[in-house]
């Protein structure tokens, strides 16, 4: 299910709540406690849902699997206690032969997660999964993988009945317990994006979430650090903020004047500031006034003083339509810089909406936001201490997830 209109449109879809009136003489068969407990489970899902949103909480980091040659053949890592990993049946004796062969394996942490029904999916102690055994077969021909985890339950503990069902035929043998648990899904097909702008009102269309991106995946390999990307990963909430995830500038670095020229666009119609988002933003909301650019002079004698530069936006795209999801800023004035001066470069954030109209959440954590095209926030001198965001998963971005607020950066100006 996709959502993009205006926040709030959406019919609430949730079923009636009924609970269990007692009264005195009443009979209850297994079917009145059923229903007692999907209803405190309905309530919990939907104040989960509505009131907090969906999401990883914490933890459920997926990471390569050290020295796994040792594996049994057919060991998915699974234990009895987590749920079993999805995998595909198997017919061909070759392709089971070949399994025992498979290096390409990760390894998910344990953590927890509430999927867009509101379930809350645990998982504990982790586990191993080898990526071509848990991939169906027909999504094989693929070299990048994503992974995930749904909700499951599984019935547990054997109990023999005491009494015959009088309306229907009674197993000997009754599972006792209901055991929520988790399975792993492993796809070689682009999942799809959760596109609601308000998801309290309807339920996801898609129960799995998505927790890692694999590029470049071998069947006989071993996967490196560098090939995991968990940017895919939904954090904790009701709204997917919109971030800025690159600039073409790094941020604190010292360039010469020429330099700065050719950033800044003065003498070249298509250079100018690059800022690029992690969803469409409004181009009516790319206003004067939103982007601003401060000069504070610097050099050896009088200093301080501060000027602001004349710019404009390049006409974004026009394939980009009502939404773009970067924007181009650069300088429409004469006026030179000199050695000394620092660039202050300001967006507000807050003014930039959405394509829910909700502000692009602009806070510019620690200076980290990377540089297009390079992968470089900030010198390396200034990472030392915080290689990876608050979250634990890379790359950096602003926002603290409270929306709104003022992107802050600036360079340094030398002669040469």
């Amino acid at each position: 299910m996709t959502e993009t209109g205006t926040p709030g449109t959406a019919e609430f879809d949730a079923p009636p709540l009924r609970r269990l009136r007692y009264f005195h003489g009443q009979m209850l068969g297994a079917r009145d406690f059923q229903r007692e407990q999907e209803y405190y489970r309905e309530r919990l899902r939907l104040r989960m849902r509505c009131l907090l949103g969906y999401g990883v909480v914490c933890g459920l980091f997926v990471e390569p699997v050290p020295g796994h040659d040792d594996c049994a053949d057919g060991d998915d890592g699974h234990t009895e206690a987590d749920g079993p990993a999805v995998t595909a049946e198997h017919t061909d004796e070759h392709t089971a032969a070949e399994h025992g062969r498979h290096r390409a394996k990760v390894r998910l942490t344990s953590g927890l997660a509430v999927d867009c029904d509101g379930n809350e999916v645990v998982v504990r102690g982790g586990c191993d999964i080898d990526l071509w055994k848990a991939l169906p077969p027909g999504e094989r021909d693929t070299d990048t993988v994503w992974v995930g985890i749904r909700y499951a339950e599984r019935p547990v503990e054997p109990t023999r009945a005491v009494y015959n069902d009088a309306c229907a035929d009674t197993a000997d043998c009754e599972f006792g317990w209901t055991e929520e648990c988790h399975k792993v899904v492993v796809t070689g097909c682009e999942p799809p994006v959760d596109e609601r702008c308000d998801t309290c009102c309807s339920r996801g269309a898609h129960t799995t979430l998505w927790l890692a991106r694999i590029d470049r995946a071998d069947a006989h390999r071993p996967v490196r650090r560098d090939q995991i990307h968990m940017n895919v990963r939904r954090p904790f909430g009701r709204h997917l903020p919109t971030v800025i995830t690159g600039v073409n500038w790094i941020h604190g670095h010292t360039y010469t004047i020429d330099e700065a020229k050719a950033l800044l666009g003065t003498q070249d119609q298509d250079g100018g500031l690059l800022v690029r988002f992690s969803a469409g933003v409004r181009t009516d909301s790319l206003r004067p006034g939103v982007v601003e650019i401060q000069v504070i002079e610097g050099g050896s004698g009088r200093n301080a003083s501060s000027w602001y530069m004349g710019g404009t936006f390049t006409e974004p795209d026009a394939a980009c339509g009502e939404f773009t999801e970067e924007f181009r800023y650069r300088q429409t004035t004469r006026e030179t810089l000199q050695d000394g001066d620092r660039v202050l470069i300001t967006v507000r954030a807050a003014f930039l909406l959405d394509r829910c109209c909700r502000p692009v959440d602009g806070t510019h954590v620690g200076g980290r936001v990377p540089a297009i095209g390079t992968g470089t926030d900030t010198p390396a001198a200034a990472r030392a201490g915080c290689g990876l965001p608050p979250s634990g998963v890379g790359p950096w971005t602003s926002g603290t997830g409270a929306g709104g607020d003022v992107f802050e950066s600036w360079f340094f100006v030398k002669e040469r």
